[in-house]
């Protein structure tokens, strides 16, 4: 039985011939001759490569500064800078340069957590977390907890049993209707609050989103504090007997808290 003829792949076949030209000081003509290939196809330099190389160096610089982030987002955010690319190609570069996310016990902070500086000014910062509780009857609720940093004020208690993304950017969204968009907001790394909806909301709306680093509250710590006195002033203190007489209990507080209790932040 004869052997097969192994066929050489046309990419190959223009490396050959660039050296055999330089080490034998052979003619063009005569080397793509020898080789069965036509001059334009050795001569040819694809530009496709070298605006590839452009796409993997940004992803690579995207990747570094947001070390959690899969291709999906790594290629809205490529849009967003002017790149006219599919998510198929920004998929097969971004396997092609090795980013793809490697899962680790211990998370890699980036280089937007941490603990933010303290904001004197009004409507700079917000900041916003969950907290849960359970009606009479076993239901568990969510409340979206939102301050100004600054002024200490609880700016929304948002009820429900059940709050996504969506909900959440409709809430700050009404409260900036009355008091305008922060410069920045600080959260947890919590999914309602890392999902592409919040992602776009912040991006569109050019504010500063800064997540804290995994395991470390303390670095939230005005939601924290808050959340305590929420908890043990409100939640612990009533028997929720249904979504409304919670929802009702708890802006009751929330428009006690800002207007009567007072507060270490301003002078009596």
């Amino acid at each position: 039985m004869g052997r097969t003829k192994k066929r050489i792949q046309p990419a190959r076949k223009k490396e050959i011939a660039c050296e055999l030209q330089q080490e034998l000081n052979l003619s063009e003509r005569r080397v793509c001759r020898l080789l069965d290939i036509n001059r334009t196809f050795k001569r040819y330099r694809s530009t496709k490569r070298e605006e590839d190389n452009r796409i993997i160096e940004r992803l690579s610089e995207l990747a570094t500064r947001w070390r959690r982030f899969g291709y999906k987002r790594l290629h809205i955010l490529l849009r967003r800078e002017g790149f006219h690319i599919n998510h198929k190609k920004t998929y097969r570069l971004y396997k092609e340069a090795g980013l793809s996310i490697r899962k680790r016990k211990k998370k890699c902070p980036s280089e937007k957590r941490g603990k933010p500086e303290i904001v004197s000014t009004p409507n700079t910062r917000w900041s916003f977390d969950f907290v849960s509780d359970t009606l009479a009857n076993g239901r568990r609720i969510r409340v979206l907890t939102v301050i100004d940093e600054a002024t200490r004020e609880c700016l929304a208690l948002e009820t429900d049993t059940s709050i996504t993304g969506t909900r959440v950017a409709a809430v700050l969204n009404r409260i900036a209707f009355f008091r305008g968009f922060p410069k920045e907001i600080l959260t947890d790394n919590g999914p309602e609050f890392t999902g592409n909806v919040l992602s776009a909301w912040s991006y569109e709306k050019n504010i500063h989103h800064i997540f804290i680093d995994p395991g470390k509250p303390i670095q939230n710590a005005y939601i924290e504090s808050f959340n305590g006195k929420f908890r043990e002033e409100c939640l612990d203190a009533h028997w929720f007997k249904n979504l409304g007489d919670a929802r009702t209990t708890i802006e009751a507080w929330r428009n006690e808290y800002n207007t009567v209790r007072p507060h270490m932040s301003t002078p009596e």
